[in-house]
């Protein structure tokens, strides 16, 4: 499992990337099963209220509802561990990620192919000992990298939560969920400098 150790850039932010081993770590299917059991139990009481509006709810029709949806339920959860399953494989088995890390913000930006992973590496180790003139055109050539990216405010997070085992930090705002991946060695590291600019945040040990 490759993975770079964070690195201070010339124009103060971190910079890291990991490689999710995807059928190792399961750590992204079960955010696919928690959206889609959100999803399910939405449309659920959405149901149930709209027949207890038109006076056709009875404990007999809930019951046979309710089992109608965790039959449903449980068909996509199938489904969506296959399609998972089919994503890992086309994505060569790894989910790559380059992180960026300051004190007002962390990016997570996913890595087109493992090719640009590497080259994002090179660049990585060369700003280590860069010095530079123009620091807001740090980190240009690796944006041209990467796919897809949320960025998360840490004076927003309302919790920090380490899953150590999955070498993973969930930093959670109200309504969006950012995930942070760092190897063993980083893990206090960078767990305890979100800690440290997250104020608002409820912190898990």
């Amino acid at each position: 499992m490759a993975s770079s150790h964070p690195v201070l850039c010339p124009d103060g932010k971190y910079r890291w990337v990991y490689d999710v081993p995807m059928l190792i770590n399961p750590s992204i299917l079960f955010d696919v099963y928690w959206v889609l059991a959100i999803s399910f139990a939405i449309v659920y009481l959405f149901n149930m209220v709209i027949m207890c509006c038109t006076g056709d709810a009875s404990l007999e029709m809930a019951w046979n509802f309710l089992e109608m949806f965790v039959l449903l339920t449980l068909f996509f959860f199938v489904l969506g561990y296959v399609a998972y399953f089919f994503v890992a494989w086309y994505y060569g088995w790894k989910y790559s990620v380059l992180f960026v890390m300051d004190e007002k913000e962390v990016v997570h930006k996913q890595l087109k192919s493992t090719i640009h992973k590497a080259r994002t590496i090179g660049k990585l180790t060369a700003m280590a000992g860069a010095a530079s003139g123009k620091p807001g055109m740090v980190g240009m050539g690796i944006l041209a990298a990467t796919r897809t990216s949320m960025t998360t405010t840490l004076s927003g997070v309302r919790r920090v939560i380490p899953c150590r085992r999955m070498n993973l930090i969930k930093v959670n705002q109200l309504l969006s969920r950012n995930r942070v991946y760092c190897a063993d060695e980083d893990f206090d590291f960078v767990y305890q400098f979100l800690c440290d600019h997250c104020p608002n945040a409820k912190k898990k040990k």
